[in-house]
């Protein structure tokens, strides 16, 4: 049985996304307080998968996922992508009317901005976590007080759910990388469903040197889904770029990748991978 560090404890969107992944296969959750624990943990133990967030639809790209991923040993085997739907849960017999306090992590109270101007009775309360903000209220016996957060999460920690789908925006996706040990990931290649791959290299501050990169991928006929710069600390105008690509032809892929590696410095390939179909809203 696969054991997966996650970011979170159980009942979070992290472990959501790793269940799916894993197609609901009993698998282990190894909980992280943060994301450099997660990466500490699988350094230690090499057999251990990683499953992290790297970038939202609202919120953007998680640039230090992006720098974590970069300094490790790990290898990008897969991803999923999640819709962030929230609810709002209690415990069991509260109703809507009774509540008095909703609380939760900063950012899921702001996605809900909309419903809790709709209820403005509701005290907001700021929390670490969202599954975290349930456990409390179910540990606690917190009458009057609500938590906005997954509907797994609600359901782990035996709260009722008041409302679902509060949340302003229904665009909300995450995209979540499963995440193996250098040594390990080969074991999880499928050549026949690979049609994606994440790039890491170093481009000088010169003229032209993105735009060359760049267009030498779209005449290999490779699908740029995704660019990420960061600068380099201590290198003064030298960036460090993420890149994600799509591909059809794997032949024409590598020629890519052999053409690209000469224009840039410290050429990685981060993974390669199938790439996950957008969920539905």
């Amino acid at each position: 049985m696969e054991q997966i560090a996650i970011q979170g404890i159980a009942g979070c969107y992290h472990e959501t996304a790793a269940r799916s992944y894993f197609n609901d296969r009993q698998i282990g959750i190894l909980p992280c307080l943060s994301f450099d624990e997660l990466f500490a943990r699988m350094a230690a133990d090499p057999s251990l998968l990683g499953i992290a967030a790297i970038e939202n639809t609202i919120a953007g790209s998680l640039l230090p996922n992006h720098e974590l991923l970069q300094q490790s040993h790990a290898r990008i085997i897969g991803e999923q992508k999640l819709r962030i739907s929230h609810v709002l849960a209690a415990l069991p017999g509260q109703t809507l009317g009774e509540i008095g306090e909703v609380h939760s992590h900063p950012i899921a109270l702001m996605q809900c901005g909309d419903f809790l101007k709709a209820h403005p009775a509701m005290k907001i309360v700021e929390r670490d976590d969202t599954a975290g903000s349930a456990r409390e209220i179910a540990e606690g016996r917190l009458a009057g007080t609500a938590a906005i957060c997954g509907a797994d999460a609600a359901e782990l920690y035996g709260l009722e759910i008041l409302s679902r789908g509060i949340e302003t925006n229904k665009h909300n996706f995450t995209r979540f990388l499963l995440l193996a040990d250098e040594s390990r990931a080969a074991a999880f290649a499928d050549p026949a469903n690979t049609n994606k791959a994440s790039l890491l290299f170093t481009l000088s501050h010169t003229r032209g040197s993105l735009s060359k990169v760049l267009t030498l991928l779209s005449f290999y006929d490779i699908n740029l889904t995704k660019i990420q710069s960061l600068p380099i600390i201590g290198r003064e105008w030298e960036y460090r770029f993420y890149v994600d690509v799509t591909f059809d032809d794997p032949v024409r892929y590598r020629q890519a990748v052999d053409a690209a590696r000469p224009l840039t410095s410290d050429f990685r390939i981060l993974g390669e991978y199938a790439e996950c179909p957008n969920p539905a809203i």
